[in-house]
């Protein structure tokens, strides 16, 4: 392919607005809701956008309200501490601003939570806080009250970019872009312990499978290799009998969970576009669509490059794509001495949250969880 071309072939298979807006949760969900995880979605108030974009790690006030019974314990504890140093001075512990409420928006997150059995992972129209397991006591994402929601709503740089720049990567006119208005929505699913060895990313371009890719690339999965052919069957039969022709686009990636050799459950669609994570794959060569084999004379050659890629082997094994965010940016402020106030606020919540939280002492080690 000349460089002419190439340039052509990339305007073509650019993301475009209306893509987006269809891999938002709930234009495909009601679609393929017998084949995917039990969902309940709740309309965000503006007023808790505004919160998750204000710059400020303060819990809802009723959040952290059930932690005043544990203060009064700790003040008499402390009664006999009066020539001891208080190092935390009142402009530090105070915070910023007054603890925010949702009175309205928390009753019917806590009525989804109870509906979907006390346990939830959470996301929004397309993202999950995966960025920010690392502030939840088992590094999941598993949910079972709103302020385990919040905070982790609240630590997540893809939440943000959820709220602020979710058309980021679309060629549509700026003023396009500005002009489109986003309906968000709090996605609560039903929690689910999922081998993450089974997980797969499909990419679909022109209505046809052009790639399949191991979801998680930090672990090697012997199976996966030797079981090549039979899970390439699967996903294939799943997206031309359930996917094809009930998506309204013809390019996008979707995600799928293989629990055993023909039954497969749909966990997300996501836009075809570099805002989507190639894993094994790179943009370039899905964009310019690599061909996985060669013709000659009117014959296929031997499959060079398989529609499914995986770690072959313990040397093929990748960093967490996550751990870049296991120190959050505002740790780089405290560390820096631009921000003090930051690291009080999040030590403040982070002690708040395990006082309140009914797991904090469970062994249970969730294998995955649901989500982009």
């Amino acid at each position: 392919m000349f460089l002419k071309d190439l340039v052509n072939y990339k305007s073509i298979e650019t993301m475009k607005i209306s893509e987006v807006l269809n891999c938002s949760f709930s234009a495909w969900y009601p679609q393929f809701k017998e084949y995917t995880i039990k969902s309940q979605i709740i309309p965000l108030p503006q007023e808790f956008v505004d919160y998750l974009l204000a710059d400020q790690v303060v819990l809802p006030e009723s959040s952290v309200a059930l932690s005043a019974a544990h203060q009064d314990e700790d003040e008499d504890d402390n009664r006999y501490a009066d020539n001891v140093v208080d190092w935390a001075t009142e402009d530090i512990m105070t915070p910023v601003a007054e603890p925010p409420s949702f009175p309205e928006f928390e009753s019917l997150l806590k009525i989804a939570i109870r509906r979907m059995g006390g346990k939830v992972f959470p996301k929004l129209n397309w993202s999950a806080p995966r960025d920010a397991s690392w502030i939840s006591f088992d590094r999941t994402l598993k949910c079972t009250c709103p302020s385990d929601v919040y905070l982790l709503l609240k630590s997540s740089d893809f939440i943000s970019h959820d709220l602020t720049e979710p058309f980021k990567f679309c060629t549509d006119d700026e003023n396009l872009k500005n002009e489109t208005t986003v309906k968000y929505e709090l996605v609560l699913r039903k929690w689910r312990e999922l081998n993450p060895a089974y997980e797969f990313r499909c990419f679909v371009k022109g209505n046809t499978v052009i790639g399949i890719s191991q979801r998680h690339t930090d672990m090697y999965y012997k199976f996966i290799p030797e079981n090549r052919k039979e899970i390439e069957g699967d996903i294939q039969a799943f997206f031309y009998h359930i996917i094809k022709d009930n998506f309204p686009d013809k390019s996008y990636c979707f995600d799928v969970y293989r629990r055993c050799q023909g039954k497969l459950v749909l966990l997300d669609i996501n836009p075809f576009g570099e805002v989507t994570d190639g894993l094994l794959y790179t943009w370039e060569e899905l964009l310019t669509d690599k061909p996985s084999h060669t013709e000659e004379e009117g014959e296929v050659d031997e499959i060079t490059d398989p529609l499914l890629r995986c770690v072959e082997s313990e040397t093929g094994v990748q960093s967490n794509p996550y751990g870049a965010y296991a120190v959050p940016k505002d740790f780089v402020d405290i560390a820096h001495g631009e921000d003090p106030t930051k690291l009080m606020q999040l030590l403040q919540l982070k002690v708040s949250q395990q006082t309140n939280h009914p797991d904090s002492s469970s062994d249970e080690e969730p294998e995955s969880a649901l989500g982009s």
